[in-house]
Order: C-alpha cells, then structure tokens, then sequence
C-alpha cells in the first residue's frame, strides 16, 4: 500500500482560501479512496483533526516560516511518504518520492502591491523553484494554466486542471430558513453583498465608489452594502474611503462570519459584487450560486470560468460598467429570476467528489 501524505498545516492559521480547499479535498478523498495510506500533517498547534479514518501527524514547522523547506524535509523523513501533496504552493525539499502542489493563482507576480512584504518575500522567492520541483501541478483554473506557461514557462503537460467545489449547505433556503437567519443576523430586507478578504486586490474601493454614484443617481431603491470577510491588508485605508465618500450607515461589515451561516447571509442578498482585479478562483461566487445568489463579477483571471452564463461581467478598471450593471439588478426582477436558474444550473457543475477525483487520478499517475 503506498503512503500519501498532504500538507494541511495552514489550515491551523487561516479560514477560506486555500484552508477551505484542503479541508475539503481531503474530507471528499477519506471517502473516495480505500487503497493508498494517507497521512495528513497539521500544525503541532491544530486542536482536532480534518478526518478520521486518515492517518494524522503534528508537525512543529510553522507555514511560511522562512526555513520551511529544510525543516519539513527532517520532519517527514521518518514517514517515507511515495507521494506528498503541498495545497499552498510550496513544496519541501525532499518530503516523499514524488511530490504534487496546487498553485491557486498568481496574484503576487501580477500585483506584487497587493500583497504584505512577507507574502511577497515568501511566494515571490520561492515560486520558480517549486513549479520546477514538483513532479506535478493542480491548478484552479485556466487563468492560472494560462499564467503558469506565459510566466514561468511551465508546459502544459506538467498541469491538470482541478477546479474547486461546493458544500452541500450552500442552497436555496425555505421562507421560513430565510426569515429565521435574517433576525439572527440582523440584516435588512434587501441588500447587495461583497464575500472576501477585504484588501486592495479584491477592488473594494472601485466598489465604493460605485455604490456611491448608485445612490447618487438611485438613491431610493439602493439598497444597503454588506461587506462580510476578514481584514486583510491596508484595511484602514478602506475605512477611510468609507469615511471619504460618506457612505455611513448605509455598508454594514460583517468580520468572520460563521461557516454555518454562510449560505443565509448569501440567500438574503439580492446579487453578490466581486469585481476583483485578480482571482485564482473565486470561491464566494460559486457558494453564492448554490445558493441561487446572481454574480456580479470581474471579466478577469478565473472568474468568467466559474459564473459561466450566470450574472453580469464588468470591468474592474471601468466604474461606469459596474454602475451600469448593479442599476440592471435593481430594476429588472425579471431578468434576476431568469440569472438565478441560470446560477443554480452553474453551480451544479462543482462537487468536491469531482476535485477529489482529478487529484486522485494526478497521484495515480505518479505512483
């Protein structure tokens, strides 16, 4: 039987993102694969395990930690792993026989601004060397196949697509679901939503000042702005922002908002707005169409692959076509009835199991 391991330290630091896909990727291989040994490695600081029939091993090298590769590589001698698989990019020196990583996206080498001095030290550093190093490469999209070949001269044959899932959760709640979560939450009747970290790269700012001229050119059928995610970096010059266009009451902020009550704050609002400059996938937009919840998204990176026909497309960089378009999902219900079948119909296309399955096939191929 040969041995399988996966990294899934970050999970212990972060939520969303790459955590949410580790979880899920190893939850949908305990019940698909009954033939290899999986070990999967959290951080010595993780206070349970992601499952329960793999096995588990706690690890005192840190994520991101500078001596990362070094450290791993004595750390996971002693497991003699055939094949290690690195979610978050960046693989070990020598941790197994053969190793496979995710590269979700290539946002620090197309907006290395948009990042902490840290995440560009650690990603921008190492990346070359790890796409080289690894015997294979999963990727989010064809955005980041297509950036992966143009910047890095990764060939084709080297990358697999496997696209991320959706929760079963993630669906159209009842009236009664729907009236429950809406007191629970304290939200109101109608509202638009943004889902995500708040930081530059995901245009908060371009969605601001959007809102602002929607309310200046609707101000009685504008509805409210929830903006629901974590503080990620330059926080404080979004509020400023806020305070610049003197928005108020009217953007309410939701931080950490908790897993189970995901799909409700989705269900509730009548369209969700990513208009970001760069994406390795776009999770929110993909839970929001389970939920029934109509797109509003940038035409950049991997979105347009994962809203499909669903919604409306904008350019981040063009303020009057993000107007224009959340103007079109406050004045034409019927077109937003027929974008909800359509979004539901998208969604339906992602399953967890499917994303299990490529990267099963991948290390497969390997062995």
């Amino acid at each position: 039987m040969q041995h399988i391991g996966i990294d899934a330290r970050l999970t212990s630091y972060r939520t969303g993102g790459i955590s949410t896909y580790t979880r899920r990727l190893i939850t949908a291989l305990e019940l698909l694969d009954h033939e290899h040994q999986y070990t999967v490695f959290h951080s010595r600081k993780a206070k349970e395990t992601i499952v329960e029939r793999f096995g588990a091993a706690r690890l005192w090298t840190p994520a991101h930690h500078r001596i990362e590769r070094l450290a791993l590589t004595v750390e996971l001698a002693r497991f003699r792993l055939d094949l290690l698989h690195s979610p978050d990019f960046i693989p070990p020196l020598h941790g197994a026989r053969r190793h496979v990583i995710t590269v979700h996206d290539l946002t620090f080498l197309h907006y290395p601004d948009y990042l902490t001095a840290d995440a560009r030290r650690y990603y921008n550093d190492q990346i070359a060397w790890a796409v080289r190093h690894a015997d294979h490469i999963l990727v989010d999209s064809d955005a980041t196949r297509r950036d992966l070949s143009a910047m890095l001269n990764v060939p084709d044959s080297k990358m697999t697509l496997c696209m991320l899932g959706v929760d079963p959760e993630f669906r159209p709640l009842s009236d009664d679901e729907r009236e429950q979560w809406q007191a629970q939450l304290d939200l109101p009747q109608d509202y638009l939503l943004f889902v995500g970290t708040f930081e530059p790269r995901k245009n908060i700012v371009g969605l601001l000042n959007a809102y602002a001229t929607l309310i200046e050119r609707h101000r009685e059928i504008t509805p409210p702005l929830v903006l629901a995610g974590t503080r990620g970096w330059l926080f404080d010059e979004t509020m400023a922002h806020i305070a610049r266009l003197n928005l108020g009451e009217r953007v309410i902020w939701r931080e950490r908002v908790a897993q189970e009550a995901l799909p409700a704050l989705y269900n509730l609002a009548r369209v969700l707005v990513l208009p970001s400059f760069y994406e390795g996938f776009g999770l929110p937009v993909l839970e929001g169409m389970a939920c029934g919840t109509v797109p509003i998204i940038s035409n950049r990176s991997s979105l347009p692959e994962v809203a499909g026909d669903a919604g409306l497309q904008i350019d981040p960089d063009d303020l009057d076509t993000l107007v224009a378009a959340l103007e079109r999902a406050l004045t034409d219900d019927t077109w937003l009835l027929e974008q909800r079948k359509l979004a539901l119909a998208q969604a339906a296309k992602f399953t967890w199991r499917h994303t299990a399955e490529v990267a099963l096939a991948t290390y497969q191929s390997l062995l």
